[in-house]
């Protein structure tokens, strides 16, 4: 490791003597998981643990009861902390020890379960901040640290609408981090984002007289056959960032063959190379649903859910990531804990190459979609990727909800909390960076300005997610790690 300046010592020595308390706080968040706006319990630990720590905190972001900003310090530069907790349905993981065999095994069959390490990544997020926070106490140094708790990153819910109400504007820098099957901190974009619910209604009818109905699941084929058609004609993107458009039928019914469906909903969601190209793909998948609907004689309800823009990317910053994530180095995995990986690689069939150590070159590119994306049209933004779980088993599935408990994902969570905090010092102490990576963001906006995606008319989808955690709470709550 190399050497550091005096703040970075202190930033990294108090992550050391203090993590504890956190992988705690993560543990408590992953018996919880909890999904998409439905967070209650893990927002509330986490604005504990801020409001014990000194920060200021506003709870009830732009309408969302489990969205929150923190603040402590006062003055510039100011250099927010991204947070998220949402787990993912189905994903339920009981705690495995490392060193027992890996298998899947639901702590409640169905319930959700932190599949995407999000346990960790919010909470290593907060122990950086509050780090930084416990330097420039220390220090006399000016300056405000931030933390915005974003719910439903899953589903690209939280950050959109709190742009949406400017809350990301003033802010000097964001950082941030993923918990991820590699070590990489690159100046990456990525795609523009939408989510939308078709729901269509027609009349219910027997079986033996259809012709006196009109099937709203005639409506959801045909809108799904047009989406299909138009998949052709809609630019295919970059190699590594395709443009694509996803959907389900998420509601059919009556659910008997011999009722005529009176109700159908087509969830889809795109994932599309700019938010300028969206807008027009959009439109047309409007036309595919209002097609469907006159030609079964049924009624169409546009249900818009949330949209993100694509990713500002920002070298400046992210090069500041990358020498500190080199400085720091990537997590070191013992003898067991790469023996489980391997067994879960072996378990699904891919090469047991286990846990990754080494952290790619410093490139350009692009990542999955998520809605960080809205920070980079506010502040100069970067983020780091850190192993936690086995190489080439996918994402989101139940072993990375068992990683995530295990001490793969503390180490994870630990070095990203250092490399974020050790960031951060620089900024505070170099100026300079700040200015050039504000002018690089203004330089790729090239004019541009945040216009939101979403309608003004529509809310935040808090209740989206209601129905599922309602059915798995009270069987999920007496395995709670309070």
């Amino acid at each position: 490791m190399k050497d550091f300046t005096d703040g970075k010592d202190l930033v990294l020595s108090w992550v050391d003597n203090n993590c504890d308390s956190f992988f705690s706080y993560s543990d408590s968040i992953w018996s919880f998981a909890e999904l998409g706006c439905e967070e209650f319990l893990s927002s509330r630990l986490l604005v504990g643990v801020l409001r014990d720590n000194g920060f200021e905190v506003r709870e009830g972001a732009a309408g969302m009861p489990t969205a929150f900003v923190a603040k402590w310090g006062h003055g510039r530069p100011v250099v927010g902390f991204s947070c998220e907790y949402d787990a993912l349905p189905g994903l339920s993981q009981q705690f495995l020890n490392i060193g027992r065999p890996p298998e899947k095994l639901p702590v409640v069959e169905g319930a959700p379960g932190h599949g995407c390490g999000h346990n960790l990544l919010g909470v290593g997020n907060i122990m950086a901040a509050v780090a930084v926070k416990e330097w420039l106490a220390r220090a006399g140094i000016p300056g405000t640290v931030m933390v915005f708790g974003t719910p439903a990153e899953e589903l690209c819910v939280g950050k959109p609408f709190m742009a949406r109400e400017r809350i990301f504007q003033g802010v000097d820098a964001i950082l941030d981090w993923h918990p991820w099957f590699h070590n990489s901190a690159n100046c990456d974009t990525c795609n523009a984002y939408f989510n939308v619910k078709y729901h269509f209604h027609g009349r219910t009818a027997h079986g033996n007289a259809p012709w006196m109905g009109r099937s709203a699941m005639d409506s959801a084929l045909l809108m799904a056959h047009a989406i299909e058609l138009l998949r052709e004609h809609i630019p295919p993107g970059a190699t590594d960032a395709a443009n694509t458009i996803n959907y389900t039928f998420s509601d059919v019914g009556p659910e008997y063959p011999s009722v005529v469906p009176d109700r159908s909903t087509v969830w889809v969601v795109g994932r599309i190379t700019d938010s300028e190209q969206m807008g027009s793909i959009v439109e047309r998948v409007h036309k595919c649903a209002e097609a469907a609907s006159l030609a079964t004689e049924t009624t169409l309800k546009i249900d818009f859910k949330t949209a993100t823009h694509e990713k500002v990317p920002n070298k400046i910053l992210s090069s500041l990531l990358y020498k500190n994530f080199l400085d720091v180095g990537a997590p070191r995995f013992d003898r067991d804990e790469q023996e489980f990986a391997r067994k879960m690689q072996r378990e699904m069939g891919v090469e047991e190459k286990g846990l990754v150590e080494d952290i790619l070159t410093f490139e350009a590119g692009s990542s999955v979609v998520t809605d960080n994306s809205e920070y980079s049209w506010f502040a100069p933004f970067a983020m780091v990727w850190v192993t936690a779980a086995p190489v080439g088993l996918g994402w989101h599935n139940w072993q990375v909800t068992a990683a995530a408990r295990s001490s793969i994902g503390k180490k994870a969570m630990k070095v990203a909390s250092k490399v974020l905090a050790a960031s951060c010092v620089d900024l505070f102490l170099q100026p300079g960076l700040l200015e050039q990576s504000k002018l690089e963001l203004l330089k790729r906006l090239a004019g541009r300005t945040y216009e939101p995606l979403i309608p003004d008319e529509v809310n935040p989808p808090i209740d989206m997610n209601r129905k599922t955690m309602k059915k798995f709470r009270s069987q999920m709550e007496p395995h709670y790690k309070k």
